[in-house]
């Protein structure tokens, strides 16, 4: 199925295997925390289905095992299967500890992990499509995090609205979860920089381009504020999702740009040069998000941010101090608040940039994150959560 380290050259360290729905999120969110264990003393194992970001894992130090996972997947024999070939590889490889992340992983390889008695820590980075929908795939989705949560000593959650649902729910132990800030920000990396060339002021959104991301009421408070400042720019930047119902399709970004409304500048490997082109980075969404990693990685190179009063997005923000937050759905409020930055003196700009940096640096940089797992890990998950915290930065499980 894959191979290891040759057996002339034995590696006795032990196996840390992290797992997620794309190789792309382990890549781009937990690249760091790899080299965090790596340095530590682990062996670390990706299981993740393959893309062209595999070389790059590989890059960091780690070693990967390609899974076959269907994200949207709903059959239930199709999904019985994935859960016997993910059983099968977490007993090849013989992990010491299990690091979980995305939904659909989350519950299946905390069930296959407790059927082999391996440790799990599991990260809620946010809720996905199962929930708030107040149909079946909701309560399926409830049912299962409701046997799987039972396993991993630890379950980390990026914002404190979605500890609530948990644990208000029933899913989960309020004594086994710890609230993280997000997956962290590399303060060094995603620091302020000028501009790279002059030119009109650009607004951008940066993620997957899928409607719940706000993608659309983004180009319609484009034509808004168009209607007034023809000069600004509007762009996007990120994956575009082919075959994804949820996704925006191609053609209508392409009409959209003929239009001219938004420029499409594509996916990129390396964000903080497409950060510097930026004047404010956007992100309307009405996901149910864990906290955007977008919107911290632009307000640690000091970007202002608008996003939406929603879970996980309001973390972000101290609306009107290091950016702005506006209803979800509401492109007109959106236009809005684009349109009072505009007017806003370069002065009173910078103050709110510069907030915006010292706020990342306070209360999300990755340090947090990566010595929080280091904990959880070292110990082979033998103490409880609390134990973990690193003094007044990391938030504890408040009481419930």
């Amino acid at each position: 199925m894959f191979r290891f380290n040759s057996p002339d050259i034995p590696d006795t360290r032990p196996i840390a295997c992290l797992s997620a729905n794309t190789t792309w999120y382990v890549v781009n969110f937990r690249s760091r925390l790899i080299a965090s264990l790596i340095k530590q003393g682990w062996r670390v194992v990706v299981l993740s289905p393959p893309d062209r970001h595999v070389s790059r894992l590989i890059a960091c130090g780690a070693e990967h095992v390609s899974i076959t996972l269907d994200n949207a997947g709903t059959n239930p024999l199709k999904e019985m299967r994935t859960l016997l070939r993910l059983r099968q590889a977490i007993a090849q490889i013989g992990p010491s500890v299990v690091l979980t992340f995305t939904p659909k992983i989350n519950i299946y390889l905390s069930i296959v992990a407790r059927t082999l008695g391996v440790p799990v820590i599991a990260n809620i980075s946010g809720l996905g499509r199962g929930f708030g929908s107040g149909g079946w795939l909701e309560q399926v989705s409830r049912a299962l995090y409701r046997v799987a949560l039972k396993w991993p000593k630890t379950v980390f959650f990026q914002n404190e609205e979605d500890r609530a649902t948990f644990i208000d729910a029933g899913l989960v132990d309020a004594q086994r979860t710890v609230r993280l800030p997000g997956s962290g920000v590399d303060v060094e990396r995603f620091s302020p920089r000028p501009k790279p060339e002059p030119g009109p002021f650009r607004f951008m959104l940066v993620a997957r381009l899928l409607w719940a991301k706000g993608v659309g009421e983004f180009v319609e408070a484009a034509r808004i504020v168009k209607a007034q400042h023809p000069e600004v720019e509007f762009v996007l930047a990120g994956f575009i999702d082919e075959g994804n119902a949820a996704a925006v399709p191609r053609a209508t970004i392409e009409a959209w740009e003929q239009e001219g409304l938004v420029k499409y500048l594509g996916s990129f490997d390396d964000m903080v040069p497409v950060y510097a082109q930026a004047d404010c980075v956007v992100l309307p969404s009405y996901y149910r998000e864990g906290v955007p990693r977008s919107l911290l990685e632009a307000a640690s190179m000091g970007k202002p941010v608008i996003t939406t009063d929603s879970v996980g997005c309001r973390d972000t923000v101290e609306d009107g101090v290091t950016g702005w937050l506006v209803g979800a759905r509401d492109a007109q409020a959106l236009a809005d608040t684009m349109n009072h930055l505009l007017k806003m003196p370069h002065e009173q700009a910078a103050v709110v940039s510069l907030q915006a940096r010292q706020r990342i640096l306070a209360e999300f940089d990755e340090q947090i994150v990566l010595e929080a797992y280091g904990e959880a890990v070292s110990g082979t998950l033998g103490r409880h959560p609390e134990s973990m915290l690193t003094g007044a930065r990391l938030a504890p499980a408040s009481p419930v």
